[in-house]
């Protein structure tokens, strides 16, 4: 086994990371927003991320990772790992301790007392209320957990400003002590144009694409039941609902899992695409993206791509949480949560819409940008 070696800057606070489930290789929104988070806020404390067996650590950017924990549905209740970790925190002499999700609470709990770690908890959505819009009935007792976990932590991160401020209100916590701390993008500013234009072609060429028809996109990872029910809304009241209104478009509809009686022959002017290599291309080729999104928490990833690389954007709240349409210069449409007539006519308003994202969307979703305030802020609080 090649043996990987690590430059360690002795100003840098080290910080120990738990990831109880696979994420590298990075896939899925929820998967890239956590190795993004490793690989950029490592540019600012020395981060070692103990995860399961199933991640590859030749995807680890910037950062040590080490598989700890197993496979197994167990490692969630493996009171073994207290003492491999305390072993781990002494041997760096790490400061923090950082839990990603509070599902593993109680172990980040036993080392914070018992090691003098400061813990730090990375929720990417309120978990029992998540659950609860899945129609889980032990939702209750998790969102307790989850209350007694964050009010016992050094700090809390949150992935949108919604759930801070539920936590802050419900949880009882100290505002002091909270972060929003975002999904992000890895780039700073727009594609540009030539860029833009080259992609478009390549797409249209491939599906046979016409030059009056407005593509549209959806993307995501079809096991997960609110993307399903996404796209089993676009397909069976979307569409035909554009098709009404005499609207020329193509929909493209890109992830893993798109179940087979999703077909084109089935749904005729619906590409879908299935998973490909480079989704990039596909969010520079569109000219709206679409979100109708009604299930689910935190925010959503795909939108934030989709935005941040100039597209037009159609979302319902829920599925626009965490994005204030004030930092995308009119380019997130918004309608009610099921409301698709008013969803179709907004997709004829976004296609018309001519502007480009300002530099503030930037300034929000960057991850060079929030990563540096996440460090800052366990420094100094």
């Amino acid at each position: 086994m090649e043996q990987r070696f690590f430059y360690i800057d002795p100003t840098m606070a080290t910080v120990i990371s738990i990831v109880s489930y696979p994420f590298l290789p990075a896939r899925v929104g929820g998967q890239k927003g956590v190795a993004l988070f490793n690989t950029y806020f490592g540019k600012y404390h020395r981060l070692i991320c103990v995860t399961t067996r199933r991640n590859d650590p030749a995807e680890a950017r910037g950062y040590e990772l080490l598989n700890i924990l197993s496979n197994s549905p167990l490692r969630y209740i493996n009171l073994f790992y207290f003492f491999t970790l305390r072993k781990l925190i002494r041997s760096n002499q790490a400061e923090f301790l950082l839990i990603e999700h509070p599902y593993l609470g109680w172990l980040g709990l036993l080392l914070k007392y018992l090691c003098g770690v400061k813990l730090i908890i990375h929720s990417h959505n309120i978990e029992g209320l998540r659950w609860k819009t899945l129609g889980k009935w032990w939702w209750p007792v998790l969102w307790r957990y989850e209350k007694f976990s964050h009010r016992r932590a050094d700090f809390n991160f949150f992935i949108h400003d919604d759930d801070r401020d539920y936590a802050i209100d419900h949880f009882r916590l100290q505002p002091a002590r909270c972060l929003t701390m975002t999904y992000g993008i890895e780039w700073d500013q727009l594609p540009a144009p030539p860029e833009i234009q080259a992609c478009r072609e390549r797409i249209r060429g491939l599906y046979g694409i016409g030059s009056t028809e407005t593509v549209l996109l959806f993307n995501g990872a079809f096991n997960y039941s609110p993307n399903l029910e996404a796209l089993r809304v676009i397909a069976e009241q979307i569409h035909p609902l554009l098709r009404q209104r005499n609207f020329p478009c193509r929909i493209i509809i890109c992830g893993r899992d798109i179940p087979p009686d999703f077909n084109e022959a089935k749904f005729p002017g619906i590409i879908f695409a299935g998973f490909v290599d480079d989704i990039s291309l596909y969010f520079k080729a569109a000219d709206v993206f679409l979100n109708p999104i009604t299930q689910g928490g935190g925010i959503k990833t795909k939108l934030v791509e989709a935005l941040g690389y100039n597209l037009n954007a159609v979302s319902t709240t829920l599925g626009a949480t965490g994005i204030e349409p004030a930092w995308c210069n009119g380019k997130l449409f918004l309608c009610q949560d099921s409301d698709w007539e008013a969803f179709a006519k907004a997709v004829e308003q976004a296609a018309r819409y001519r502007a480009d994202m300002p530099p503030v969307y930037f300034e929000h979703f960057y991850w060079g940008f929030t990563t540096k305030k996440a460090a800052a802020f366990i420094e100094h609080a």
